[in-house]
């Protein structure tokens, strides 16, 4: 069985599901098996992907409040070897409706016991929040990738975001670890990004991807065609940062991810 891994930052415009899109992508590329589990009611990722939400008869939205067998809800993609549990217009309710059920902070822990063995690697696509959904997405993960856009208040609301994981970690998941940091955004043209990048490292020293992903007009094309950057633009400098991106953390993954109650994004300044 492979690694479950949240994106998570209650941070809206971060980066995250393109993230989340593109490193799966590139991981299947190379002959992974990868899952998304999109977790956001937004349902980025799944469109991200040419699945038409409006169309999804069952979602992730089943799973977690009925607990749907999870290989009945796995949609193929446009990547060999890169599958998705899409979201539905349905699950923007879903906050609501879990507070009254049993376990409503390990649903999709107990969907995906067992049900992921078939994939190297699973990611979880979680909502800019840190409500019942990120809560169940950390819950259900063995570690958490971060992603930081390089702007002025790129630390800003940091703290919260680890703040929820150690209390995660106290009740519901003793094992959660970070993945690591990811800078997206980046803007060689400014001395901004520059800033932010020094900033972030001096911070959170040896916990960021030496990998920056560049602020890029084709990442931002890419969604509305239905495919990730490798296959619509696959000459451009923000496939090229992905692929180094998924190269990296493969090399991370052979080593074991840092504890979060060691970790340095638990002191943040």
């Amino acid at each position: 069985m492979g690694d479950t891994i949240a994106c998570a930052n209650q941070k809206g415009g971060v980066g995250k599901t393109t993230t989340v899109v593109n490193l799966a992508a590139e991981l299947a590329l190379g002959g992974r098996a990868v899952l998304i589990v999109d977790l956001d009611p937004q349902g980025n990722a799944t469109s991200g992907l040419g699945i038409d939400r409006a169309l999804v008869e069952r979602s992730i939205y089943e799973a977690i409040l009925d607990l749907a067998p999870l290989p009945g809800l796995v949609a193929e993609t446009p990547i060999e070897g890169l599958w998705i549990v899409p979201s539905s217009l349905a699950l923007a309710g879903a906050e609501v409706e879990l507070v009254p059920l049993p376990r409503r902070e390990r649903r999709l822990a107990d969907v995906l016991a067992g049900a992921t063995e078939a994939y190297d690697h699973v990611f979880i696509d979680c909502p800019p929040s840190l409500g019942l959904l990120t809560v169940n997405a950390l819950t259900a993960a063995d570690s958490v990738l971060v992603p930081i856009q390089c702007e002025y208040y790129a630390l800003e609301g940091l703290g919260q975001l680890v703040a929820t994981i150690n209390l995660i970690r106290d009740h519901l998941n003793p094992d959660l670890a970070i993945k690591g940091v990811v800078l997206t955004m980046y803007d060689a043209r400014t001395n901004l990004s520059a800033d932010v990048d020094a900033e972030v490292r001096r911070h959170l020293d040896g916990v960021v991807f030496e990998t920056v992903v560049p602020r890029s007009v084709s990442l931002s094309e890419a969604p509305s065609y239905g495919l990730p950057i490798a296959r619509y633009r696959p000459d451009s400098k923000g496939a090229a940062a992905y692929h180094a991106l998924a190269a990296e953390f493969l090399a991370r993954a052979a080593g074991e991810p840092i504890p979060a109650a060691r970790h340095p994004l638990a002191v943040h300044p």
